[in-house]
């Protein structure tokens, strides 16, 4: 390999590093906020029954 051969793989590892650590900061700052989500939603069954909707044409 030439000297600039590694050069850019070492650059393509630390830039691989530096991606892979904003990733990892970034899946744990989601993660914090994972504390209620067993809790459920506050509105259940908001919608009434589904029905099959029926059109009709206009007369006149």
């Amino acid at each position: 390999m030439s000297e600039s051969d590694e050069t850019d793989g070492a650059a393509s590892d630390d830039v691989k590093r530096k991606f892979r650590e904003a990733l990892e900061k970034k899946n744990a700052q989601q993660r914090t906020g994972e504390a209620h989500l067993d809790g459920g939603g506050a509105v259940h069954g908001a919608h009434g029954a589904m029905t099959r909707r029926e059109f009709r044409r206009k007369s006149g």
